[in-house]
């Protein structure tokens, strides 16, 4: 008797029925049963489509199941593999102008160097045509009298071969003398061809001679000696295969590459796409075996270098984050970019338009990078002498060449690298002095203060003119709304921020400027040659939103100017060779990936023209302001006393006091200091008192109160007047000592 499968007393080990194949338990497969067998027992009414396990059965993880086409996802990835309809170069003006002027400036030397050694191939070919005459009588002598049958005639009478020598000669006597009568024609022929050039002018003569010399010439060259000499000389640079990717992966000791290709040679490394030409150089697409990522291949650059038999300014590896770690862009020059230098697009730019981004450098294929500057903040970072200053130079000609920018230029090393723009600036100064350091501060002052002013006048204009709440071109343009973007760049900001007296309130007020300014209009550029906490505080690193990062010595730097986990993600500004290097950096933020750029280097000459076209285009223009007019600079040391206005408003009777209403009352004791702080709205309000307070360290703490005006009670940000009666003892204290 058969026992079903759902029978309690089922014994599958012994009922061959209960199997769908009648396999004995001794087969491979005997413990897992048809499972679709066993749902439709138990349950008829259920779908197929929900499976259930029973109790006791083996479930394949890996089940078989129909394919399933999409034919539109099909279509989406042959879409990501398409070539481009116009080449690269010609998809940007810049580019295309580029390499037509390229190319012409490329055939018109070699037209000219073939020009001026047009006598000595005029004299190869003479020394040569005679012996092109005599190849010519030869060979027209063996061609007519079939001379080069001869061997094969003579090996037929070698091997006593009658019939076939006979056939031969037969076959040669028919050729001859049909080659007579032609070579005779020919003969004839140029016979009359000389007796009618002697008859023509004697230049119609000499230009027959010529043709005929050089025609002879041509013939007697010698197979080792080329009449014409080249005139670029192509540098040979090995095509880059995936046999020596695959050679140059294999020697980096990753421990992950070197055991999956002991175990699968073929295909552990796999190439996505095929090698191709990209700009001067290969590309190769690969995808690391599990497990190694594209920053473990970064950390060997040098040796791949070596594998590869390339300058370490070839080797350019890079990651595509947006697939997986593990997805590697190896790029490989021909040239080495270190040996590069790239020139600026506005050493002949008779304008430019900041809305559009400032032309900064070129990547690795020699490619344009344009960094964005309206709506952002720019943070430089590097060791001393990495080209941090070229960067400025030329962030600052961009800036310059928009008549509709003002320019707050500061400094701080005193070398003078940027005094060419001083004539444009509305606030300059350049000094490591404490005169210096405190004019900084002060822009910082005034910036802020102008943020706070932007603030109010954008929020003022009308939501057809202004929808987005953010300066436009249109709205710049308008000189009478104050809404023209202003660039403020600090270059080794670090004396500033560093320093005793001025760095902590110039750090306050430069956060504030970076989280508000930006869609102001109110730009903020810092350079750095000692990025830590000290002199970059964190809250300035960690808001910037565009970071370029010349060579730095470790992690530590390296994550301060690029931000968290820069380093651990691959983005390593320490392979970068010192001095070697100059120029070149990693720049996040400007491009949707992290890219190595090197920036255009302006020297001081050149920076020198930029900035008289830039005078003459805001003289024009009438937006000279400030320190070009020679004007004096605005004075930002406060003519009041903070903490004595603090406790004139709060009296002796009110122990502690909530932040808002001192900024009230301030407000009405001076309008014209504080009247931009009581405007403010909600914890705004409270916060510029708590930054005003911050530098002669007073704290503020949570405050139980109730509104002037009455109302219900609260606990809010607030101060206690004895913290500042101790305040202003200790500094006039120190003021008498």
């Amino acid at each position: 008797m058969t026992q079903r499968p759902d029978d309690p007393n089922h014994d599958p080990e012994n009922d061959r029925s209960a199997r769908p194949d009648n396999t004995t338990p001794d087969d491979k497969d005997a413990d897992i049963f048809d499972l679709d067998a066993a749902r439709s027992v138990r349950n008829p009414d259920r779908s197929q489509t929900e499976p259930e396990a029973l109790e006791g059965e083996i479930i394949r993880v890996d089940r078989p199941a129909p394919a399933r086409s999409d034919w539109r996802a099909s279509l989406e990835r042959k879409a990501t593999s398409r070539q481009p309809l116009i080449p690269l170069w010609l998809r940007s003006r810049a580019e295309a102008i580029e390499t037509v002027r390229w190319a012409a400036i490329h055939y018109v030397y070699v037209a000219g160097y073939q020009i001026l050694r047009a006598p000595l191939y005029a004299g190869r070919l003479t020394v040569r045509a005679p012996r092109g005459l005599v190849r010519l009588v030869r060979g027209i002598v063996r061609w007519t009298f079939d001379l080069e049958g001869e061997p094969v005639r003579l090996a037929a009478v070698q091997k006593s071969d009658y019939e076939g020598y006979l056939k031969l000669s037969r076959q040669r006597d028919s050729r001859v003398r049909l080659r007579v009568w032609i070579t005779g024609l020919i003969m004839v022929t140029l016979l009359i061809l000389a007796i009618v050039v002697t008859g023509q002018p004697t230049a119609a003569q000499w230009g027959m001679l010529t043709v005929a010399i050089a025609a002879l010439g041509i013939l007697g060259k010698p197979a080792d000696r080329p009449l014409i000499n080249r005139a670029v000389m192509a540098s040979e640079v090995e095509k880059l295969t995936s046999d020596i990717v695959v050679r140059a992966l294999s020697v980096l000791g990753i421990a992950g590459i070197t055991q999956a290709l002991s175990k699968n040679p073929k295909d552990a490394i796999r190439f996505v796409s095929p090698i191709t030409r990209d700009g001067p150089g290969w590309r190769a697409d690969i995808d690391l075996p599990y497990g190694v990522t594209v920053a473990d291949v970064m950390d060997k650059r040098d040796r791949m270098a070596s594998a590869l038999r390339r300058p370490l300014g070839c080797i350019w590896p890079e990651g595509d984050s947006s697939i997986h770690e593990g997805r590697l862009i190896l790029w490989v020059g021909d040239k080495d970019l270190s040996k590069t230098i790239v020139r600026s697009p506005l050493l002949k730019a008779s304008a430019h338009d900041v809305f559009k981004g400032i032309p900064f450098g070129n990547d690795p294929r020699g490619r344009l990078v344009t960094v964005p500057l309206i709506q952002h903040n720019v943070l430089i970072g590097s060791q001393p002498g990495q080209g941090k200053t070229s960067s400025i130079r030329e962030l600052a000609a961009g800036v310059v060449l928009d008549p509709t920018v003002e320019a707050w230029f500061h400094e701080l090393k005193g070398t003078g690298d940027l005094d060419p723009y001083d004539k444009v600036c509305h606030r300059y100064v350049s000094g490591i002095e404490d005169e210096a350091i405190a004019y900084a501060a002060d822009s910082l002052t005034l910036l802020r203060k102008e943020v706070m002013r932007r603030s109010a006048a954008l929020k003022a204009l009308p939501a057809d003119l202004c929808p987005d709440k953010r300066v436009t071109r249109a709205i710049a343009d308008k000189r009478s709304l104050g809404l023209h973007p202003l660039v403020c760049i600090i270059d080794e900001c670090q004396n500033l921020f560093a320093h005793a007296e001025y760095g902590d309130k110039a750090g306050d007020d430069a956060e504030f400027i970076i989280k508000l300014g930006r869609a102001l209009g109110v730009v903020l550029i810092l350079a750095t040659q000692r990025p830590d906490r000290d002199s970059l505080p964190t809250g300035i690193s960690a808001n910037v939103s565009i970071r370029y990062c010349l060579r730095v010595a470790g992690q530590l730097e390296n994550d301060m100017i690029l931000g968290t986990s820069a380093y651990k993600n691959g983005i390593r500004a320490t392979v970068f060779v010192p001095e070697k290097d100059a120029g070149t950096g990693y720049l996040v933020g400007a491009t949707p990936m992290p890219k190595v750029v090197k920036a255009a280097y302006l020297n001081t000459p050149e920076t020198q023209l930029i900035a008289d076209r830039a005078y003459a285009l805001r003289k024009a223009a009438g937006t000279l302001t400030g320190y070009a007019l020679g004007e004096t600079p605005e004075q930002t040391t406060p003519a009041f006393d903070l903490l004595a206005d603090v406790l004139a408003v709060v009296p002796p009777s009110e122990a502690k006091v909530w932040n808002e209403t001192v900024v009230d009352r301030l407000a009405e004791l001076r309008p014209d200091i504080y009247g931009a702080w009581a405007a403010l709205e909600g914890g705004a309000k409270t916060a510029q008192l708590t930054t005003a307070l911050k530098p002669y360290g007073i704290r503020t703490m949570q405050v139980w109160g109730t509104p002037e005006g009455g109302g219900k009670g609260a606990n809010r940000i607030g101060i206690a007047r004895d913290d500042i009666t101790t305040a202003v003892t200790q500094r006039d204290n120190g003021k008498a000592s």
